[in-house]
């Protein structure tokens, strides 16, 4: 498992838990942005899951053509059970380096 996971590989970690099975880029740079303001280029949301995929956190699997899509077949990504592990451990060190010092921070309403 990796040591660490980068601010990008959290976010699209959390959108692909949120999502569910049958994410792919557009929904998960959407979900980003909708839910944590952040407006990620399609290319660097890929770049993340190609990383994501090497070490094992998520899994890929193509879908069927579509006319749609000129023929094109659409590249799902789903969390793995390692990739769940490694964002809640990545989450609760977060959890853990930030209780306590909320007051200290502005209100983020």
């Amino acid at each position: 498992m990796p040591d660490h996971l980068g601010d990008i590989e959290q976010l699209v970690l959390l959108a692909l838990l949120r999502l569910g099975p049958n994410a792919y880029g557009v929904p998960i740079a959407e979900e980003i942005a909708g839910q944590a303001g952040r407006d990620i280029g399609i290319g660097t949301i890929y770049k993340a899951l190609t990383r994501l995929e090497a070490k094992g956190l998520v899994a890929a699997r193509l879908g069927d053509p579509t006319p749609e899509r000129g023929g094109r077949r659409k590249r799902f990504y789903e969390l793995t059970g390692a990739g769940k592990r490694a964002l809640a451990a990545s989450l609760g060190a977060i959890h853990r380096l930030s209780a306590g010092v909320e007051h200290l921070l502005p209100d983020q309403r």
